[in-house]
């Protein structure tokens, strides 16, 4: 398993460009970098021909490798998206995170997956078999068409998974499923497995706004949240995953130093799990 972080928060939080953010990732003991390539992201999308090679060498000097890259696309004719792909694959780059398609409410989810399958991931698996990479679908809590494993499957359904795949994500995985709908889907998407995202929950009853008591998930250490995962990474041994796995280090309301600090703990945390099985 390569070992990345996102490069997300460290732009958010802390505002650091390409370098700065790739001399915090590797003074933590990553190997690689998650680098985004989207809208407010590392890389803008209509820069990404130019911007992208650039990124990849200054973290190269640094000793980081770029196994995958963030998107937002969620449709093939989108602008910039074929140049995105395109550039990804000349940059020897094989993984791309998709965006997202937002749940449309009760009584629609049957034909919003057929319409994303044929519409949407029709177009993409194409451009990921032109320019031979894989795509990814993540699974993320809450109103999204990804939200469950099953509903990622049935999206998956007939497409090789080397050009669209699933991008599992264990602790949105365990706010759906907590108990073990997590580990179902991992095992009911083995098959499909190609990216891993690493970040964590915790439940916490709060007064919303309107000040009602609401029950609401937020991101936690890896040693504090949902998600068992010396059980997590066992079965992800046990499908020879050997993917990147992307950490995520969601945490809000910080500033930079609490978030390298965090970061850190979370990786320390992971490898001694790694280390064990």
């Amino acid at each position: 398993m390569e070992l990345a972080m996102f490069s997300k928060m460290l732009k958010n939080v802390g505002g650091l460009s390409v370098d700065k953010a790739g001399d915090c990732i590797a003074g933590l003991g990553f190997n690689g970098v998650d680098l985004t390539v989207r809208p407010e992201g590392h890389v803008l999308p209509e820069e990404v021909a130019r911007r992208l090679p650039e990124a990849i060498d200054i973290l190269g000097t640094k000793g980081l490798t770029v196994p995958m890259i963030t998107t937002s696309i969620t449709d093939a004719g989108e602008r910039n998206a074929e140049d995105i792909f395109k550039t990804a694959s000349e940059c020897g780059l094989k993984y791309l995170k998709l965006g997202y398609w937002r749940y449309e409410g009760f009584g629609t989810i049957r034909k919003q997956i057929e319409r994303v399958r044929k519409d949407n991931l029709k177009g993409i698996y194409r451009l990921s078999k032109q320019y031979n990479v894989t795509a990814g679908i993540h699974i993320h809590s809450g109103d999204f068409l990804t939200a469950n494993p099953a509903v990622v499957k049935m999206l998956l359904q007939d497409y090789d998974p080397e050009h669209l795949c699933a991008y599992i994500d264990p602790g949105h995985m365990a706010v759906e499923g907590g108990l073990s709908g997590w580990k179902m889907g991992i095992d009911l998407l083995q098959d499909h497995i190609r990216m891993v995202a690493v970040k964590d929950f915790g439940w916490f009853h709060e007064k919303d706004e309107t000040e009602e008591w609401r029950w609401i998930a937020r991101v936690v250490p890896l040693s504090e949240g949902l998600v068992p995962w010396a059980e997590a990474f066992t079965y992800l041994r046990k499908i020879s995953f050997d993917g990147p796995v992307s950490f995520h280090s969601e945490y809000h309301d910080v500033t930079l130093e609490e978030l390298i600090n965090r970061t850190k703990q979370d990786l320390q945390y992971a490898k001694r799990i790694l280390s064990g099985i």
